[in-house]
């Protein structure tokens, strides 16, 4: 595609994109569940919960309302607010039972086609992720899973999450590429959109499951954004890779 002819640099979204987050915490949330008596509790609806939390708790970084802070972190607080949401007590699960679930989040698994998809990809253009996630938490990912990054850039190298400017700009800084240079491949309208104001190139990925049966958002573009492909192997050949 000769519009992607002076891109050095795709960056992906994670979370939904790169990886399936419902699926994955829900498959731990219902053996932690059942260990504490709460079967009741359904595992995808305790996923949904503890991630609906994810924008706000970015949001008072954000803002200014606290200092930039890891996601792990952010995630564990919200993990231990929405325990108490469902009546249970975190102090009376224990840090070890907390911090394996809360490590959830480094065990995603990719969506099926995701990893052969960047194997192509890896071929034309450096690969890296651009997450809100800190770099730990991408790391460990990508080591369980076997994605093939050419380099693991966190929220901490920017000190900013998206949909901040610096999010973007900033993750060219490091690779030392302008922003033209720099694509952004997300599921989400929102990011991309975010992407385009700071310069960079944009790819919509579709990923139709990512809040379940009945998602109703992010399900088409938005916008004419420089290439759609409905998974990572079709952008792959689009890309010519």
């Amino acid at each position: 595609m000769a519009a992607f002819d002076s891109v050095k640099a795709l960056v992906f979204d994670v979370f939904g994109t790169v990886v399936d987050w419902r699926e994955g915490i829900a498959r731990e949330a219902a053996p932690f569940l059942a260990r504490h008596g709460r079967s009741d509790i359904d595992p995808h609806a305790f996923a949904d919960a503890w991630r609906k939390r994810y924008q706000p708790a970015m949001e008072a970084c954000r803002s200014g309302r606290r200092p930039f802070t890891r996601l792990d972190v952010l995630h564990r607080e919200n993990l231990e607010d929405l325990l108490r949401e469902y009546g249970m007590d975190p102090a009376g699960i224990g840090e070890a039972a907390l911090d394996d679930l809360n490590r959830a989040w480094h065990r995603l698994d990719p969506w099926p086609e995701a990893v052969a998809g960047l194997a192509r990809l890896k071929r034309r253009f450096i690969i890296a992720p651009l997450s809100n996630g800190n770099i730990a938490l991408m790391l460990n990912m990508a080591k369980r899973a076997g994605i093939p990054w050419d380099a693991i850039l966190g929220a901490e190298v920017a000190q900013a999450y998206k949909p901040q400017p610096e999010a973007y700009l900033r993750t060219a800084e490091v690779l030392g590429i302008r922003p033209a240079e720099l694509c952004l491949v997300a599921a989400h309208n929102g990011d991309l959109r975010a992407a385009r104001q700071c310069g960079l190139m944009t790819a919509f990925v579709t990923r139709p499951t990512e809040h379940g049966p009945n998602q109703a958002t992010d399900l088409k573009p938005e916008e004419p954004w420089d290439v759609v492909a409905k998974d990572f192997q079709d952008l792959a050949g689009q890309l010519g890779c």
